[in-house]
């Protein structure tokens, strides 16, 4: 039963109708919901992105919206969330109002805003971005680019309706002997 309910519901998810199903929420879903007081009506995520798949089963098991968010201590929190009610998971949405963003080319990475989907290191600015670190012009000249755009040190691709997925790291990356660049997160996931 739990199968059945849980394919229906996520088939109801993707294809944009609702999170929610009478007889499955009621049924099947409803012990599970009820663990966190049964009165959710919508989650929040960040830190780190949430593979689609994984979003998506939330979404349904809770009945409610789940909006993922992008930000870090220097945007002073997020810097894009998904819509409310948008049925795509996958992404962390677009930039809020009071930020800007912008691709930077990583050539050596092979990342390029002139790829189909634009990808680069993701680079903001605005009012709720720092002005920079406290008597630190080495670390500044680092995190920031001569125009004030804060390098945020994660790569993202742009889809054409404007919301963004992270996709990589650009900081923290080691060159092998042979020229290859790597992440050391993608040792970590080969490892895990």
């Amino acid at each position: 039963m739990f199968n059945k309910a849980l394919t229906s519901k996520l088939y109801y998810l993707e294809n944009g109708c609702h999170y929610t199903h009478k007889f499955y929420d009621k049924v099947v879903f409803g012990k599970i919901k009820n663990l966190t007081g049964g009165n959710v009506r919508m989650m929040i995520t960040g830190s780190a992105p949430i593979a689609g798949d994984i979003l998506n089963f939330l979404k349904v098991v809770f009945g409610c919206p789940i909006v993922e968010g992008f930000g870090q201590t220097e945007t002073s929190a997020p810097a894009s969330l998904t819509g409310f009610n948008d049925p795509k998971s996958g992404h962390v949405g677009g930039p809020l109002t009071c930020i800007k963003m912008r691709l930077r080319d990583i050539p050596e990475m092979q990342y390029l805003s002139t790829d189909e989907n634009p990808r680069g290191e993701l680079c903001v600015k605005g009012p709720s971005v720092f002005k920079g670190y406290y008597k630190a012009d080495d670390k500044n000249k680092e995190a920031f680019e001569e125009d004030g755009w804060l390098k945020t040190g994660d790569v993202a691709m742009v889809f054409p309706n404007g919301s963004i997925k992270i996709i990589d790291r650009a900081k923290n990356i080691f060159k092998l002997s042979q020229g290859e660049y790597i992440a050391p997160e993608k040792l970590e996931n080969v490892y895990v």
